[in-house]
C-alpha cells in the first residue's frame, strides 16, 4: 500500500527537501505541498492524504489550528525546529499523532511517516519523553473532561494504556500482550474513546499524569 503524504511548510526549500526524500521511497508518495495552514487544510480535505507533515509556525493559519481542523480527516505529524515548544503542546492537544524535529535524518523521517500511517503515534525515546514530561508540568488543564476515568477500562485495556505510556507501537503491544495486532488496534481505539482522547500521544500524556 502506498502512503499518500501532504507536506505543509511555509519555506519552499524545506518542502522541496522533504518531498525529495519521501518521493524516493517506493511505498510513499507526496501528493501535494502547502505553503500555509489554510492551504494545508483545503488540500487535505480535497486529497485525503494518509499523513500530513505539518509545520507549526505558518502564515494565515498556524499548524495548531490546522491540525484541529483536520481531526478525522488525516493523521497529522508535526514538524518543529524546537524539541520543547508550547506550539507543539497545543498541536498535541489538537490531536496530532506525534511530532518530528526538522533536523531529523532521512531514514527517521521515512520511518516516522510509516509509523503514523499505520496508526501508531510517534512516541520515541529521548526527545519525545522530554516533550511529554514538559507537557505534563506546563500544560493547562483541558476544559474537556475525559468521557470516563481509568476505572472504566477493562484490565486488558489498562495493560494496553500502560504499553502506550511506555511508547510502544501496536506491533510491540501485540507481542508484549500476546494478541493479534488487529485486536491491539481495537483495544487502543476503545481506550481513546473511553478516556475522551484524540491520539496515542494524548494517551501517553494521560498515563504519565498530564491530564
Amino acid at each position: 500500500m502506498t502512503i499518500r503524504v501532504l507536506v505543509a511548510d511555509d519555506h519552499a526549500a524545506v518542502r522541496a527537501g522533504i518531498a525529495l526524500i519521501l518521493d524516493g521511497v517506493p511505498d510513499i508518495e507526496v501528493i501535494g505541498e502547502a505553503a500555509d495552514g489554510e492551504q494545508a487544510v483545503t488540500m487535505a480535505k480535497q486529497l485525503r492524504p494518509d499523513v500530513v507533515l505539518m509545520d507549526v509556525r505558518m502564515p494565515r493559519l498556524d499548524g495548531i489550528s490546522a491540525t484541529r481542523e483536520l481531526a478525522g480527516v488525516s493523521d497529522v505529524l508535526i514538524l518543529t525546529t524546537f524539541d520543547v515548544d508550547e506550539y507543539v503542546f497545543g498541536a498535541l492537544r489538537a490531536g496530532a499523532a506525534g511530532f518530528l524535529l526538522k533536523n531529523t535524518d532521512a531514514e527517521s523521517l521515512v520511518e516516522a511517516v510509516r509509523l503514523v500511517a499505520r496508526g501508531d503515534g510517534l512516541i520515541s525515546p529521548g526527545v519525545t519523553r522530554k516533550l511529554i514530561a514538559a507537557f505534563a508540568k506546563q500544560a493547562t488543564p483541558s476544559r474537556r473532561e475525559p468521557a470516563a476515568g481509568p476505572e472504566s477500562l477493562t484490565p486488558r485495556e489498562r495493560e494496553v494504556l500502560a504499553c502506550i505510556g511506555r511508547g510502544m507501537s501496536n506491533a510491540d503491544i501485540a507481542k508484549e500482550l500476546d494478541m493479534a495486532e488487529a485486536t491491539t488496534k481495537t483495544h487502543v481505539s476503545r481506550v481513546l474513546n473511553k478516556l475522551g482522547l484524540k491520539s496515542r500521544v494524548q494517551a501517553a500524556i494521560y498515563y504519565s499524569g498530564g491530564t
